[in-house]
Order: structure tokens, then C-alpha cells, then sequence
């Protein structure tokens, strides 16, 4: 997990870093940002500069969240932890008032609904973003605007063999948002499966298609089919960097966003 603040650029921003070197860099390079805290159970009582490559920060990696909160003064947490935890990690957050930007993904529709209650009864603010990248974020817009005119679509989402959950949140917020665009039905597909499940998982009424190999990183393709012509989208995240500035928009932004939002593409405003 990693936590930051956000304020005026007159002020400081407090930075508590939770996990992720990459986070930890690139709030660190901004001037209107500080890490103040860091939380690894795996490098608890080590210099988190010293582990991010920055040097010596003068701060101690706490062994767990509550201690990471209770050493410094956090206002907002950057979560980039595992589906497993997330939803506890937020409950602890948000119930000590502190805005929170969520890069985890594997949480349900109901547990985003407690979590909004939650915000709005001690003032946190939440954003939730499936992905970060700023040509994830436009790739999904587009293809909401595309579905309207185009309804036959099929996502396939390829990522690293180390990721938790599948389908990926990108490939789910993405439907969601095509299968709220769409004015039409799609054309009933004809195809009888031999091997099951080898047309993919349907959600939200998109076909969705997962692919888990070494190599990869984050890349989604959005292939809509017409009468005669075919149109792909396709984003590629190569490296962890690519999150970034996207991270960096949303803990200046989340706290001029109250209550939960749900998507990057929100604060893009």
C-alpha cells in the first residue's frame, strides 16, 4: 500500500508510502509532496529511501497500517496492495477520516457500497481506479462512446503471470461502461464451444478474454466487429512508470472529490 496527501501547492503534500517503489519515487520527485510514513511488513524497520533507492529518508518502515498511521500525520493513503486485503485496508483507512486512492482491484459492488457510507460519515474521500494509465483511462472513454454505434465487442486483457485476479478491473470497468453505452443488443453468437470456456467469460454481456504469460505487464485490446469492418483499441503499459501520472492526479484531486468515485476518468474533468 503506499498513503499521500494532498493540499495546497503553498503547503506540502504528506506522502505515506505503503508498498510500491515506483509510488514511493514518484511522489517523492514531486514539491508539493512528502512521504512521511511506509508500511512493509517484509522491511519493517529498514529506511524506506533505503529500499526505494532514494537514500536515507529518516523513515522507518512500519511492520502494519495502523502503525504506519500512527507514526506520522497521513492525509491521504495510496493502496496498491492485493485483492485479499484491500477491503479491510480501506475500513481502516476511511474510518480514521483520511482520504484514500485505490489502485487494488477485487472489490465487489457491495463493499464499495459500505465503503461510500462509510466516507460519508467521517469525510473521507475515496477514489477507486481499476487503472491509472492515462491511455487506459481514454481508451475505456472511447470505447463507451464507440459501443453506442458499434455493439458487437469482445475484450481480451494479457497481463503478467503474477496477477491476482481475472479478468483484470480495467477489462471489467470497461464493460460495464460499454454495456451502459449500447443501444442496440449485440449479434447473437452462434458459436458452440467444444472446449468450454475457450470463447471466454461473459460480463456485464461482454465477452471478455484473459491472458496470463511472463513478459507482460498490463495491455488490453477492445476489438468492435461490424457489416464489413473491424475496429481495434489497443493500450499498452510497458513498464510500472506508466502508472504514475496518473497516481500523481489522483492525490492532488481526491480531495476535491468527496464521497467514492469510481474511475480515474472522473477526475479527468
Amino acid at each position: 500500500t503506499a498513503s499521500a496527501a494532498s493540499s495546497s501547492p503553498a503547503k506540502p503534500t504528506r506522502f505515506a508510502a505503503f508498498s510500491g517503489s515506483e509510488v514511493v519515487r514518484a511522489v517523492h520527485a514531486e514539491k508539493d509532496m512528502t512521504v512521511v510514513a511506509a508500511v512493509d511488513p517484509g522491511h519493517a524497520g529498514e529506511d524506506a529511501g533505503q529500499v526505494t533507492g532514494l537514500g536515507n529518508l529518516g523513515i522507518t518502515i512500519a511492520p502494519d497500517l495502523e502503525t504506519g498511521l500512527a507514526n506520522a500525520k497521513v492525509d491521504v493513503v495510496v493502496d496498491f496492495t492485493n485483492p485479499s486485503v484491500i477491503f479491510e485496508n480501506a475500513r481502516k483507512v476511511v474510518s480514521k477520516g483520511v482520504h484514500m486512492v485505490i489502485g487494488t482491484t477485487g472489490l465487489t459492488a457491495e463493499q464499495r457500497e459500505e465503503l461510500s457510507e462509510m466516507a460519508a460519515k467521517t469525510g473521507s474521500h475515496i477514489l477507486i481506479a481499476p487503472n491509472f494509465c492515462m491511455g487506459a483511462v481514454l481508451l475505456m472513454k472511447v470505447s463507451e462512446e464507440i459501443a453506442r454505434y458499434m455493439p458487437d465487442v469482445e475484450i481480451i486483457e494479457l497481463h503478467h503471470n503474477h496477477k491476482y485476479d481475472a479478468p483484470s478491473g480495467t477489462a471489467k470497468l470497461t464493460a460495464e461502461k460499454i454495456a451502459r453505452a449500447r443501444q442496440t443488443a449485440p449479434a447473437e453468437d452462434m458459436t458452440r464451444e467444444s472446449l468450454p470456456g475457450v470463447r471466454g467469460g461473459k460480463y456485464e454481456g461482454v465477452t471478455i478474454h484473459s491472458v496470463r504469460l511472463p513478459g507482460y505487464v498490463a495491455h488490453q485490446e477492445v476489438l468492435f466487429g461490424g457489416y464489413g469492418e473491424t475496429l481495434t483499441l489497443r493500450h499498452d503499459s510497458l513498464n510500472r512508470q506508466s502508472f504514475m501520472p496518473g497516481v500523481i492526479l489522483a492525490v492532488r484531486k481526491v480531495s476535491d472529490h468527496p464521497g467514492l468515485t469510481y474511475g480515474l476518468e472522473n477526475y479527468l474533468e
